[in-house]
């Protein structure tokens, strides 16, 4: 079974593995959310979307769709 940043905790990190990229907004990708990546999970909205991330040093937001579609490793 795979991991998805969707499937992280808050404070839970993982290495990127695997993107679906024809189904994530390219600006995911200008801001280093790349394969090889380490990302952590900083926060879930009180609803459980959207998802607060640690990417490459940035704080983002990202929906639960998209993250289901970001294959990580976990650490």
């Amino acid at each position: 079974m795979k991991t998805t940043i969707a499937d992280l905790k808050v404070g839970e990190r993982g290495i990127i593995s695997d993107i679906a990229f024809e189904k994530i907004p390219l600006t995911l990708l200008e801001m280093g959310c790349l394969p090889g990546i380490d990302v952590e999970i900083i926060q879930i909205a009180p609803l459980n979307d959207p998802m607060y991330i640690r990417v490459n040093g940035s704080h983002l937001a990202i929906r639960k769709e998209t993250a289901r579609n970001i294959t990580v490793s976990k650490l």
